[in-house]
Order: C-alpha cells, then structure tokens, then sequence
C-alpha cells in the first residue's frame, strides 16, 4: 500500500505506531546490560511452577544446561519430570527432594530433613556457574512452615551465587525477604478455579 492510497484512518495508525516503535527503539538502546536474576513467583493464584518450568524449558531450548529442586512434590509424576528427565536429562538436572505435601507426610521431623537437604542440593546446583538457571520449586512453601530459615537462603542468594545464574522460586506466601532480595517478583491472583466448582486435579493442567 502507497502513502497514497492509505485512508486518513490508516495514516494516524501507522504515524502513531511509527511513534511508538521510535520511542522503544530508544528505550532498548539504554537496556545494555545482563545479570542472574533471582526471581520469584508467589500468590495464591494458579500458574507459579508452571510459569517456572516454562522458563526452564526456554534454557533447554537455547542449550542452557539448568537445575529442578523440587521442595514439597513427592513420589507423584508429574509431566514436567517425566519431559525434563526423559529427553533433556543431559541439560536439565532434576531433583525431587520433597516426600509430599505436608498434610500427607504428618511429620514435622521428616518434612525440615527433606527441607534441609533439598536446600544442601540447591546450593550445590547453584554454586555450580554451569548452570545457568537453577528452579527452586515451592521453596516458599517450606519457608512459610519455617522447615528453613528465610534470613539464611536469602544471605546465600545475595553472596554466593554467581553473577549470570537466574533462580526461581516458587510457592505461595514469598517471604518478605526474598520479595526485597528478588530482581522479579510476579504474584498469581485467583480469578476463578475449577476446584472450587468440584473439579479434581487433572493431568496437562495441574501435574
């Protein structure tokens, strides 16, 4: 389409686009720089780990050799373990440290000593500068039950990760150290949920 053949409609649209990618275009030209991220995904709302794996999956896609701690899941499969551990084994360590959720295990001892080990795994994986991302699921969920001590992850992330690994944490209820600590922080809101309407958890969507 000529300049002239364009109806005025079309020629305030594309002047006011042309605007907006100038005005971008300058904006990206200032965003120069790179860093690990530490980031965090917490609220009561659905989406928290899936948003993480998806994120783990994209370093899979580039190559990125990456890490899953997984806190509170336990023996229950998941389609996330399954793809990661089945095809992208060599790129993507996976570690389920958790022995289920802690209604179903009923013990406090036994739920800190899976806790404790999973964060022992976690600082291994995240020392290691091979890894670019290192996901650290439902981790909030151990820090909330006070299985770990907020104050010391949130030290460990500040001094001893290195520059360019990203981590992740998962779970509801971020603790506010690590909301101040964190580069990202996206909180899930609850619109609606099939749960409520008596639909169970189902394959492909929750696991």
């Amino acid at each position: 389409m000529t300049d002239d053949s364009m109806t005025a409609e079309e020629a305030a649209h594309a002047a006011k686009k042309a605007r907006i990618k100038a005005a971008r275009d300058r904006m990206m030209e200032e965003k120069t720089g790179e860093k690990g991220l530490v980031i965090v995904h917490t609220g009561p709302g659905k989406g928290k780990s899936s948003s993480a794996f998806g994120m783990i999956l994209r370093c899979v896609a580039h190559g990125m050799p990456c890490a899953v701690v997984q806190f509170i899941k336990g023996a229950m499969a998941t389609g996330e373990r399954e793809l990661l551990t089945g095809h992208f084994g060599d790129l993507c360590k996976f570690h389920t440290m958790g022995e289920g959720f802690t209604w179903e295990t009923q013990d406090l001892a036994r739920d800190k000593a899976a806790a404790r080990a999973g964060w022992e795994k976690a600082k291994e994986l995240i020392r290691d500068p091979a890894n670019r991302m290192v996901l650290l699921d439902e981790i909030n969920i151990a820090l909330r039950y006070d299985y770990l001590d907020a104050a010391e992850v949130a030290a460990f992330l500040r001094d001893e990760k290195p520059p360019m690994t990203h981590v992740v944490l998962t779970g509801r209820n971020a603790k506010p150290e690590l909301i101040e600590l964190a580069d990202l922080v996206t909180e899930m809101q609850v619109v609606k949920h099939p749960f409520r309407a008596g639909i169970k958890a189902q394959p492909g969507v929750e696991f």
